[in-house]
């Protein structure tokens, strides 16, 4: 439904908007629009607001990383430049707080989805490019995307944390590794599961999620977390 209060976002945010609807364009998702008749919505931001991030994104790694290759620098964009990492910011930003979206998309778990969260950024930057230029657009990207650079660049960015916590520990061998659903909760259309992680039929790790295979990655996360391979 309509979340979404200005003041608050462009406190989030850190920038005054010249164009109002803009923003609140950014904000506004296509449940939202058919629901209420609304003749814009943010899909047509993500396009272009991905192509402003993919820009900034390529021209920093250019610019700052003379010594890598073209390989390298591909490698780079990729893991920055991802589902995941503008699911980050968008938490980082509270964005999911404020996103408009139909009754049915919220009790259907909308709110939360990564998806919706990841392409509501994409649209924020496309808004702020068009309302203040390519360079606000360009600090507000490297500003929010800073830690996330510095993690690629130091090869922590894990997508997989189940391969990688199993390369970790059968390294040596073969180790047993079970992930066992032990609960799931809330109706069909938004059950949340929950599953811990035996190694060796010792509990590492505890995970929850709206699909099993997220339920695992996160123990995984949590089990790679105790071992003191990844940070929190």
């Amino acid at each position: 439904m309509n979340n979404f209060n200005l003041s608050n976002v462009e406190k989030n945010l850190k920038i005054n908007f010249n164009n109002k609807r803009i923003i609140q364009t950014a904000f506004t998702h296509s449940s939202y629009a058919k629901q209420f008749k609304e003749s814009q919505y943010n899909e047509r931001l993500e396009f272009l607001g991905d192509s402003v991030l993919q820009l900034t994104i390529t021209e920093y790694l250019f610019s700052n990383y003379k010594n890598k290759l073209e390989g390298e620098l591909t490698r780079l964009r990729s893991l920055i430049v991802c589902e995941n990492s503008l699911y980050n910011v968008a938490r980082k930003l509270g964005i999911s707080d404020f996103i408009m979206m139909s009754k049915g998309e919220e009790l259907t778990g909308g709110r939360d989805r990564i998806s919706i969260q990841a392409d509501a950024v994409e649209a924020i930057i496309a808004a702020i490019y068009i309302d203040k230029g390519l360079e606000v657009a360009k600090e507000f990207i490297l500003t929010n995307f800073n830690d996330i650079i510095k993690k690629a660049i130091d090869n922590k960015i894990i997508l997989d944390f189940k391969t990688k916590l199993q390369e970790y520990l059968q390294k040596d061998g073969d180790i047993d590794i079970n992930y066992e659903l032990y609960k799931h909760e809330g109706p069909p259309h938004r059950r949340k599961f929950f599953v811990n992680l035996y190694v060796e039929g010792k509990l590492l790790g505890s995970g929850e999620g709206y699909s099993k295979k997220e339920a695992e990655q996160n123990a995984a996360k949590e089990a790679l977390i105790k071992l003191e391979v990844v940070d929190e």
